[in-house]
């Protein structure tokens, strides 16, 4: 097998969307074919993999997951490994989420635990969302395991540290977007149209107030408008217009709440400004929620175990289709310090590459301790 580090450039270099990650997969598939037949099964699901290591004696399965689509960003690293996809990058870190997964997965064909391991090579977290199908596909079920892991890179921490937290970790998610239809005419005769842009621009300003106005001050919600389209051209009154943004909650309660405000607020739309409006939530994605037991367990291990810092951090309001997992299945998500000036999904994002050794030390000696 290429050393990590080659394996990681060469996925930086083919970002694929969700559900498209063709290439991808047949990367991966190349490097799992390497290794032992009588060590490994293999399964394909839509554009992703899952990967059995045969335990020795095994009386349980620990899963693994890696997400490993990217983002439609053009790359500004100026990397020689930079992006040969056109408006496509591993501006989330997925290329070290996979390359650390096969850097885990070859540790222990050559060292062996007495457990059932499981490498679930997931598509589409950023979108529409391969967690939940997969979760639920024949492919899966036939592999699951008993608990699960994963992690997630993290510009804000220096390498050597991994930091996580018992119980909610990242926030519940859903798309917005939000379509109005009106009456379009010429700019000089507005009383005869409905102007979409106008209703558009309410309806932005409203959605500001459900967050100061419908949510205990003492729980957490974003409503961000990303995007705003309407209109053809300057002089014509526009009759159509689309919102498009996102919703964030630190409970499923609140996220309710939120949909159900939203809801009142497009009828009144419609209402005051004569017009038809369509709103479509998107993808979902439900709230990461670390097992309190296994996390403690984990924490104590890293600490005493590992010369890696560990740090408890606080919740965020970033979205992981991971939570459906772990919704159904007992297990933990951490935060990968990778020290980058760069931010998470910006077009300059360049981790440090020495943080994939430290995840790789962190999960090998924990899962060494935990399936042996």
């Amino acid at each position: 097998m290429k050393s990590l580090i080659e394996i990681r450039r060469d996925l930086h270099q083919i970002p694929e969307l969700g559900f498209q990650e063709f290439k991808t997969q047949a990367y991966l598939y190349s490097i799992i074919q390497s290794f032992p037949e009588d060590r490994i099964s293999i399964k394909k699901w839509k554009t992703g993999l899952l990967v059995k290591v045969h335990g020795l004696k095994p009386t349980k399965t620990i899963g693994y997951r890696a997400d490993i689509d990217g983002l439609p960003i053009t790359e500004e690293t100026g990397l020689a490994c930079a992006s040969t996809h056109e408006e496509r990058m591993h501006a989330c870190g997925h290329d070290f989420h996979m390359t650390i997964a096969l850097g885990v997965l070859s540790y222990f064909i050559n060292n062996p635990i007495s457990d059932d391991l499981v490498f679930i090579f997931q598509p589409a977290e950023e979108g529409p969302g391969g967690a939940e199908p997969m979760l639920q596909s024949d492919e899966m079920q036939s592999f699951l395991p008993d608990l699960i892991f994963a992690l997630h890179i993290a510009p804000e921490y220096p390498v050597g540290t991994i930091a996580l937290k018992e119980g909610l970790l990242f926030a519940n998610t859903s798309e917005l977007f939000i379509d109005l239809k009106g009456k379009g005419g010429h700019a000089a005769y507005p009383h005869q149209t409905n102007d979409m842009v106008i209703a558009a621009c309410t309806l932005v300003n409203q959605l500001q107030t459900v967050i100061s106005r419908n949510i205990d001050p003492l729980d957490s919600a974003v409503i961000t408008i990303g995007k705003i389209t309407g209109g053809t051209v300057q002089n014509i009154i526009a009759e159509r217009a689309r919102l498009e943004g996102t919703i964030r909650t630190l409970s499923p309660e609140a996220m309710d709440r939120v949909k159900h405000r939203i809801d009142a607020l497009v009828k009144g739309i419609e209402t005051g400004y004569e017009c038809e409006a369509i709103i479509d939530y998107g993808s979902m994605y439900h709230q990461v929620y670390n097992t309190a037991s296994v996390t403690r367990e984990f924490i104590e291990y890293i600490r005493n175990e590992t010369d890696i810092t560990v740090v408890e951090c606080r919740e965020a309001m970033t979205g992981e289709d991971f939570g459906f997992m772990l919704k159904e299945i007992p297990g933990l998500m951490f935060w990968l310090g990778v020290d980058s000036p760069y931010g998470l999904h910006h077009a300059k994002l360049n981790p440090n590459e020495a943080a994939i050794d430290v995840a790789v030390k962190a999960i090998t000696s924990y899962f060494s301790f935990k399936g042996k």
